[in-house]
C-alpha cells in the first residue's frame, strides 16, 4: 500500500546537464510552438506589415498578452521593417527584448537576518503547488545553512497538512499542524511565537486557497496578517503568490485578487514543463511589475531555482545560452 511519502518527490542532486538545459526542457511545450510559429512565418519572406501582424498573434496565443506582443513587434519593426530575416534571427531579437522586459523582476528573494524569524506567507489557489513549493524552499534554505520552520495553515485539506509534516521531516524543520479545520490565524499566531522563541531564521506558513469561495478566503488571508503583525508587526516579510503556469492568462486575475487582499511582495511559477503558456510570466512582468523569485519545471526539489530574465527568455525562444 503505498503513502503519502511515496509520492512526494525525492532529494535528487543536480543533474549534470545544468540548470540551463533542465529549464530549457521544461519550457520547450512553450518554446516549440514559437518556433515552429515563427519559422512559418518568415520563411523567405521580408518582414513587413503582414509579418509582423501574424508574429504578433502569435506572440498572443502563446499567452504573452497583447501589450507585450505588440511592443515586441513594435521593436522588430524599427530595426528591421522591409528586410530579410531567418527564424534565428527573429527570435533572437524577441529573447533580448524579453530580456529586457524580466530584468526589473528578476529579483531574488532575500532573508534579512534583522528578522528573526524572517516570515514568508505562501498563498495562491488550491493546485498551484503551494505546499510542495514550500517545502522545497525548505530544502534550499536548510540547504545554505539557515534554520526554517513551517505553519500547515491549510486547516482544511488534511493532505496537505500531512505533505508539508513530511517535508518537515525531510528538511529538519518544525511544523506548527492542527486539527482539520482549525484556526489558520491562530495557528500562524502559535508558530510564530514559537519560532520567535527557537530563534529559527525563516518562518514558511502555508495558507488555504478555495478561491471558490473568495470572500471568505480574502477574510482568513486578511485575518491571519492581521495576528502575525500582533506577533511581529513588520511581519509578513514577504508574501509570495504561487501561481501555476497551466492557466495561462486567468494568472492575471489571481495576481490581481490577491495582490489587492493580500499585498503580494514576489511571484513564484510552477509548472512551466507541463504548458505551452510559459509565454504569462512575460505578460505578467509587463502588467504588474511584481518580482518573479522562482520558477518551477518539475517535481524535484532542484526543479524550482531562482528566475533569471536572460536563461528564461532564452529558453522560451528554444534558444541556447
Amino acid at each position: 500500500m503505498s503513502t503519502l511519502r511515496d509520492h512526494l518527490p525525492r532529494n535528487e542532486p543536480a543533474k549534470s546537464s545544468g540548470w540551463f538545459a533542465r529549464l530549457t526542457q521544461g519550457l520547450s511545450k512553450s518554446s516549440s510552438r514559437l518556433v515552429s510559429g515563427i519559422s512559418d512565418i518568415v520563411t523567405k519572406r521580408k518582414l513587413d506589415d503582414g509579418v509582423l501582424t501574424e508574429l504578433e498573434d502569435l506572440l498572443i496565443t502563446a499567452d504573452l498578452g497583447g501589450a507585450t506582443a505588440a511592443k515586441l513587434t513594435a521593436t522588430l519593426a524599427a530595426s528591421r521593417f522591409g528586410k530579410e530575416v531567418s527564424g534565428e534571427e527573429i527570435r533572437e531579437a524577441l529573447a533580448t527584448e524579453i530580456t529586457k522586459t524580466l530584468e526589473p523582476v528578476t529579483l531574488p528573494l532575500s532573508i534579512d537576518p534583522a528578522h528573526k524569524p524572517f516570515v514568508v506567507l505562501m498563498i495562491g489557489v488550491n493546485g498551484a503547488g503551494k505546499t510542495t513549493t514550500i517545502g522545497k524552499l525548505a530544502q534550499n534554505f536548510r540547504r545554505e545553512g539557515l534554520s526554517v520552520s513551517l505553519a500547515a495553515g491549510d486547516t482544511f485539506r488534511a493532505a496537505a497538512v500531512e505533505q508539508l509534516k513530511v517535508w518537515g521531516q525531510r528538511t529538519g524543520s518544525p511544523v506548527m499542524a492542527r486539527e482539520t479545520g482549525a484556526d489558520a490565524a491562530g495557528l500562524a499566531f502559535e508558530a510564530l511565537t514559537e519560532a520567535r522563541k527557537r530563534g529559527d531564521d525563516v518562518l514558511l506558513v502555508d495558507t488555504a486557497g478555495r478561491l471558490q469561495n473568495k470572500g471568505a478566503l480574502m477574510e482568513e488571508l486578511q485575518k491571519i496578517v492581521r495576528v502575525i503583525k500582533k506577533v511581529d508587526p513588520a511581519a509578513p516579510h514577504a508574501t509570495l503568490l504561487v501561481l501555476d503556469a497551466t492557466v495561462g492568462q486567468n494568472a492575471h486575475s489571481q495576481v490581481e485578487v490577491f495582490k489587492e487582499t493580500a499585498g503580494v511582495t514576489g511571484l513564484v511559477m510552477t509548472k512551466l514543463d507541463g504548458t505551452a503558456k510559459g509565454g504569462v510570466v512575460v505578460a505578467l512582468a509587463e502588467k504588474f511589475k511584481l518580482p518573479v523569485h522562482y520558477v518551477g519545471v518539475g517535481e524535484g526539489a532542484d526543479d524550482l531555482r531562482p528566475f533569471t530574465a536572460r536563461s528564461f527568455a532564452r529558453g522560451l525562444m528554444g534558444l541556447e545560452d
